[in-house]
């Protein structure tokens, strides 16, 4: 890459590495902290950048891997047990529902860095399950099932009381799927 790279790379992706950050980390002191640290490390490794397309997801794997350096030296870890929970079927996109940024802030922190980082990649960064896979150094079928587990949790996680007893379609081979009537025949 050509000599004045660097502050290149920072203007097109400082944004979104820190978004990235505050997401894995939860604090905005830890994001700057982490975002910096990146490009501090890009600086150190700019000649092993081959393929200048390729910059964001290169800086997003340093800043990934700056992350789980900084959790294992803190041992902290947090797991949520994602083996209780299943696969929710999907919300109509029409029925979308309002989330307070703090609460799913919250749900995200509680989600084991396994679960959080492909939540994070796909939803808010808008990575392919490609892309991901190459990120973490996973199969894309990996990818896909813990995209699909820590969806199930936030859903869990994020839905108002009444949604999680309130009836719902269910398919068996088959059948056509049931209605739901909410008790009108």
């Amino acid at each position: 890459m050509a000599s004045g790279g660097l502050p290149q790379l920072i203007d097109a992706h400082y944004e979104a590495l820190y978004r990235y950050a505050y997401r894995l980390s939860g604090s905005s002191a830890d994001a700057e902290d982490l975002t910096q640290e990146t490009f501090g490390k890009a600086l150190a490794r700019l000649p092993q950048l081959r393929e200048p397309d390729r910059a964001k997801a290169w800086l997003f794997r340093i800043l990934r891997n700056l992350y789980l350096h900084k959790v294992r030296d803190q041992n902290r870890h947090k797991v949520v047990p994602l083996d209780a929970v299943g696969d929710l079927p999907g919300r109509p996109d029409d029925e979308t529902p309002e989330i307070d940024p703090a609460k799913l802030q919250q749900a995200l922190d509680e989600l084991d860095e396994t679960f959080r980082t492909p939540i994070i990649l796909f939803y808010f960064e808008e990575f392919s399950y490609r892309d991901i896979a190459e990120q973490m150094d996973l199969p894309i079928g990996t990818v896909m099932s813990r995209l699909a587990r820590g969806k199930a949790y936030l859903r869990t996680r994020l839905a108002p009381p009444d949604e999680l007893t309130r009836e719902r379609p269910t398919l068996s081979p088959g059948a056509a799927p049931k209605k739901v009537t909410d008790g009108m025949p």
